[in-house]
């Protein structure tokens, strides 16, 4: 898979009105301190464990009308500078009070999941983790496949607590206050689950 790059600017940071104009070309297109990062479409096995996550939690919802979960590729607008395409964005009902009016998600969701790919995984676990945590996501999934693992950030007041990891040899569910009652094998969310 090729190598996600940023788009170099000559210094300059980049803004939501640039960020309407980039090209609808198949990659993902995103802002993160006014730098423009561009990576390719995911692979069949990534949108596999995307869409068991995201079926699971929807499901969950129609039972439990608490809020609206989006797939990629959707934008959540932190601030003219910061425009990301979480995989997975969860919007409780009473976040989405709290969110400026807009077509796209315009301040911090409820619960965000990104799920690891090569070109990823290591923005994922430092730049995005950073800007989630400070522009007050209550909770961040990272899923990696690969490893066989979902590592939760949940907020503890204005930070994220020490990370959880659930994988094999843990209880192998992972649930999360913002969905009482909520349960999500280690195996679904990994797409095992799923027809190759």
């Amino acid at each position: 898979m090729p190598e996600m790059h940023d788009v170099k600017t000559a210094g300059v940071k980049l803004t939501w009105d640039d960020f309407v104009r980039f090209p609808d070309d198949g990659h993902r297109h995103e802002l993160i301190d006014g730098a423009h990062i561009v990576t390719p479409s995911p692979v069949l096995r990534h949108q596999r464990v995307v869409l068991a996550i995201s079926a699971s939690i929807w499901v969950y919802l129609q039972a439990h009308p608490l809020g609206e979960v989006y797939g990629s590729p959707v934008d959540v607008i932190f601030s003219n500078h910061d425009v990301v395409e979480p995989d997975i964005t969860y919007v409780s009902h009473e976040r989405a009070k709290t969110l400026e009016p807009s077509s796209w998600i315009k301040g911090a969701p409820s619960l965000v999941v990104e799920v690891a790919s090569p070109s990823t995984r290591k923005r994922d676990l430092t730049v995005k983790l950073r800007l989630y945590e400070r522009f007050g996501v209550d909770e961040y999934w990272f899923v990696d496949a690969d490893a066989g693992t979902v590592t939760v950030f949940r907020r503890d007041g204005a930070v994220y607590g020490p990370p959880v990891t659930v994988g094999p040899g843990t209880n192998e569910m992972i649930t999360t206050p913002l969905l009482p009652g909520f349960e999500l094998a280690l195996s679904v969310a990994l797409g095992a689950d799923s027809p190759r």
